[in-house]
């Protein structure tokens, strides 16, 4: 039988925890059951660690932005010890489970510009058959990592963090309906991700950079088939300037990302990639695009980028990048 169980920042409401994090360690580490935790609105300043499976986690508000899980944690701060925290100790939210849903939530790092802070993971998302539904996922740089991390570090303690010596687990996850924005890589990492009918915001660094930003840093392992997918989205910016984003780089040499009948705000270089000044990466990338309108123009992309035809964005449907092995369909 599934379960229920309720969080409220109300102290007389007897029936709930006050936090998400004492709901979640009330459910027993083997948990087979679905779980579904109910919670009221409010701003939940804690650092939550999801590590139940067969979870989901649901704000009760009238709109995601009533719900929010808020922490302020950022790569440059200096530890106890004299090290910085990195980027992999930042997260408000870290997910270490499959079968995890959120919705209807609010998952913010409020650490501020990554000019003075660096990178400041808002959700960190590391399972398989991994549902976010109608989220707002807000910071600056590094804003979602999706999980797994790249085999080896580039530097010495750069994956310092919760799965620094865990093993690589690829996993399958879908956005849809959210709302994600940043500057700098804001959406990467090694998982298969489809994104479907999301808005993604690049947001002016407070540099004078004639380059403002990256959506996305793809580290796709070479033997995975898909990487990133973003169908039927909104890529947007308010603040920066014309041709001052580009749609990806490649943190890893496989990186795969494809956008496919989505509106790029004027932000996007009409390069749209970039190689990260990886001359070698430009053999093992896939970088692709495509619209259903025949008068889009991307002639001036960058040539390591394929304009891809109907036939061959059909392979890239919610289906075939999201199934697997055992037909998961979310």
């Amino acid at each position: 039988m599934d379960k229920t169980i309720y969080v409220s920042k109300n102290e007389n409401d007897s029936n709930a925890f006050l936090s998400i994090s004492d709901a979640i360690n009330s459910i027993p580490k083997d948990n087979r059951t679905p779980v579904t935790i109910l919670v009221a609105p409010g701003i939940y300043r804690e650092k939550v660690t999801i590590d139940r499976s067969f979870l989901c986690i649901e704000g009760t508000g009238e709109s995601n932005k009533d719900t929010v899980i808020t922490y302020d944690d950022y790569a440059n701060f200096i530890m106890e010890d004299g090290m910085k925290r990195g980027t992999f100790r930042s997260y408000t939210a870290f997910i270490d489970a499959h079968d995890v849903t959120l919705k209807n939530l609010t998952i913010e790092n409020a650490s501020g510009d990554s000019v003075t802070h660096g990178q400041a993971i808002a959700l960190y998302a590391d399972g398989d058959r991994l549902v976010i539904d109608s989220c707002n996922i807000t910071g600056h740089q590094d804003t979602l990592f999706t999980a797994p991390l790249p085999p080896k570090e580039a530097v010495k303690d750069g994956f310092i963090g919760p799965k620094q010596f865990a093993p690589r687990t690829h996993g399958r996850q879908y956005y849809k309906d959210c709302y994600i924005c940043g500057d700098v890589d804001f959406i990467f990492g090694g998982a298969t991700a489809y994104f479907e009918n999301c808005t993604i915001e690049s947001l002016r660094r407070f540099s004078e950079d004639k380059i403002q930003g990256y959506v996305t840093a793809a580290s796709t392992p070479e033997e995975e088939e898909f990487g990133y997918v973003f169908s039927e989205c909104r890529i947007i910016s308010g603040e920066c300037p014309q041709g001052s984003v580009y749609l990806g780089r490649p943190w890893r040499n496989y990186a795969k990302t494809i956008f496919i009948n989505c509106d790029l705000g004027t932000h996007i270089r009409s390069e749209l990639f970039h190689d990260w000044n990886k001359q070698d990466a430009r053999e093992t990338i896939f970088y692709g695009i495509y619209s259903d309108d025949v008068n889009e123009d991307f002639s001036k992309r960058a040539d390591f980028v394929r304009k891809l035809d109907k036939e061959q964005a059909l392979a890239f449907s919610k289906e075939n990048v999201l199934a697997g092995k055992d037909g998961w369909q979310p």
